[in-house]
């Protein structure tokens, strides 16, 4: 990667947020057209990063900061419909998709129409709770999309690499892949509550600010890198650690902690996205 496109990437950041500020749209949507014309300029430098690595090194902050500031009361109240829409509504659209699919893609397998289907199924954590930042809207409504968008990548990602096995041997059993869902989907969780409960204990005895700070960084990858390495859901993990740890937050950071790790998080996720 040469080092000018480093430059032209802060720059186009800068330019997107302002336009997204100036013309009041979700950043993300500014920072997606931002992306898109820069992709069709000529003899733009070339951005490559190893697939294995995208998910690792965007996924665990982005989440992490968006489950921090869910309500955990709000959550739990509307967890029913926050599944239904999670589970089922991505498994639905990622039907549509492949039904669509098929029938419009010469040649196209089911397999493949999954694989999409998976792929643009669950919409954006972030981009939801930007979305919805200058929406009035009735606040159990807005409690239900943002905790919806925390989990549905979970099922999307699942899905994905069910659509994918499928495409490789021929196809797989529901019930199988039933059973694996719940045992990723459960196990994930579980990672979370462990390495969040760890984290709480430990930090009583972090006495340097910077030190402080940095360990928030720590936990979401650890959740994800622990889930994943054990074949659970890196992404539940993340977001029950994110749940756990901003329940706990009011007894666990002082107020000039968490104003300082406010500040660096935000910008250090804004620029994730």
């Amino acid at each position: 990667m040469q080092p000018s496109i480093l430059l032209i990437i802060l720059t186009a950041i800068c330019v997107c947020a302002l336009l997204a500020h100036r013309l009041k749209v979700a950043p993300p949507i500014a920072f997606l057209l931002g992306g898109l014309a820069l992709a069709l300029v000529p003899d733009m430098p070339k951005v490559h990063i190893d697939p294995e690595y995208m998910l690792l090194i965007f996924l665990p902050p982005i989440l992490m900061e968006a489950a921090f500031f869910t309500s955990f009361r709000d959550f739990r109240d509307n967890l029913q419909q926050i599944l239904l829409l999670a589970i089922g509504l991505v498994m639905m659209t990622s039907i549509a998709v492949a039904v669509t699919t098929v029938a419009l893609v010469p040649g196209a397998t089911w397999a493949l129409g999954f694989v999409l289907g998976a792929i643009v199924s669950p919409p954006d954590a972030a981009a939801a709770t930007a979305a919805l930042r200058n929406i009035i809207i009735p606040k159990r409504v807005k409690s239900i999309l943002e905790g919806e968008s925390l989990v549905n990548d979970a099922t999307g990602i699942v899905l994905y690499k069910f659509a994918l096995a499928a495409m490789v041997v021929g196809g797989f059993s529901v019930a199988d892949a039933s059973l694996s869902f719940i045992f990723k989907a459960a196990g994930g969780l579980a990672v979370g509550v462990v390495v969040a409960f760890i984290f709480i204990r430990m930090f009583r005895y972090l006495v340097d600010p910077s030190v402080e700070i940095l360990s928030t960084f720590i936990q979401p990858y650890a959740a994800y890198i622990i889930a994943e390495s054990f074949h659970m859901s890196g992404v539940l993990g993340v977001v029950s650690a994110g749940l756990m740890i901003g329940w706990h937050a009011p007894s666990l950071f002082t107020p000039r902690m968490r104003l300082s790790a406010e500040a660096i998080w935000h910008m250090v996720v804004f620029f994730l996205n």
